[in-house]
């Protein structure tokens, strides 16, 4: 059986065919964008009904990668540094992070989640993962390689 997915050759954005095509991805795209944003703010809300989803995105860097310090989060999120600072600040106060010096440089503060912050976090994202599994655990298996390759291809080509 022939590959649905195979194109003979690539074709140009402004090809009559693949216009409307290409317009289609888009408003695909614009759907899951948006899909995306409200998940992760119900994400949010699920750990804390105060954490707002800027909260949520560095708890998922501090996951991650463990402690950093605050700027360092500032440049991985591209927020200035008071931004950052007020959303460690509301953190803090929800109990989500503490603070520490950094031991390699004993100017500038460590941020790590605290106990309770990865917990929740955690169960949070085993129920996220669920979601995904569940949705895909309909799809053929060849199917799933396809999107995993298609999405990589994607995500791996110039911008």
């Amino acid at each position: 059986m022939a590959d649905p997915f195979a194109v003979a050759e690539p074709a140009r954005a402004d090809d009559a065919v693949m216009a409307p095509l290409i317009d289609e991805v888009e408003k695909q795209f614009a759907t899951m964008f948006v899909n995306a944003r409200n998940s992760i703010r119900a994400r949010a809300a699920a750990i804390d009904p105060e954490l707002p989803p800027m909260g949520f995105k560095v708890l998922t860097i501090l996951s991650r990668s463990g402690p950093r310090q605050q700027g360092c989060l500032a440049e991985e999120m591209e927020v200035d540094k008071a931004m950052m600072s007020r959303t460690i600040k509301q953190l803090d106060r929800l109990g989500l992070v503490e603070r520490s010096m950094d031991p390699s440089d004993g100017r500038a503060l460590l941020v790590s989640m605290t106990v309770e912050a990865r917990a929740r976090f955690d169960a949070n994202l085993a129920s996220a993962r669920r979601v995904l599994h569940d949705r895909l655990a309909e799809w053929e298996p060849g199917e799933v390689r396809r999107f995993t390759d298609l999405l990589a291809r994607l995500n791996n080509s110039p911008l």
